[in-house]
């Protein structure tokens, strides 16, 4: 990690992520953290913060928590993916963090469903995909990339 720190829970992560703010960032998402997640085992545990200042001239922090379905696969490229699509809706949403963070992480579960699905088809019952299998769909995806159904909603910390 950038900080050198480990991070074991939530405020572990919510200093991390005021440490990464110092260093210049108004936005920081850290992504398929190892946190357990209210919802079980099942799910990995995404947490991001936005700093802005608001019209009192004072600095404001949106601290949000995601946790999204886990997919059992390793994926090429997921983080580029993230990365990307944070930035667009970021731009798209400017004053809705929460939003765009949403956004990001139900469009990602998307293009990963669609893959694992496909990818499993492709390896046959019983066989574990190959990375070639679990190559990301996103032309595929093109639509829920471009407008995706919210199914995953975030909690503010």
């Amino acid at each position: 990690l950038l900080t050198g720190q480990k991070i074991g829970t939530q405020q572990d992560v919510v200093r991390v992520m005021d440490m990464l703010h110092s260093l210049g960032p108004n936005t920081v998402v850290i992504t398929s953290s190892e946190l357990p997640a209210s919802r079980g085992p099942d799910y990995l545990v995404t947490l991001g913060s936005q700093r802005r200042v608001g019209e009192d001239g004072q600095t404001h922090s949106l601290r949000i928590c995601l946790e999204i379905p886990r997919v059992d696969a390793v994926f090429v490229g997921t983080g580029d993916l993230f990365a990307a699509m944070l930035l667009a809706w970021t731009h798209h949403h400017p004053s809705n963090f929460k939003l765009a963070c949403e956004k990001t992480v139900s469009a990602m579960h998307h293009v990963l469903q669609r893959t694992i699905n496909s990818a499993r088809a492709l390896a046959g019952p019983g066989v574990r995909p190959s990375y070639a299998q679990l190559e990301l769909r996103m032309v595929q995806s093109k639509k829920d990339i471009e407008n995706p159904e919210l199914v995953v909603t975030s909690t503010l910390l």
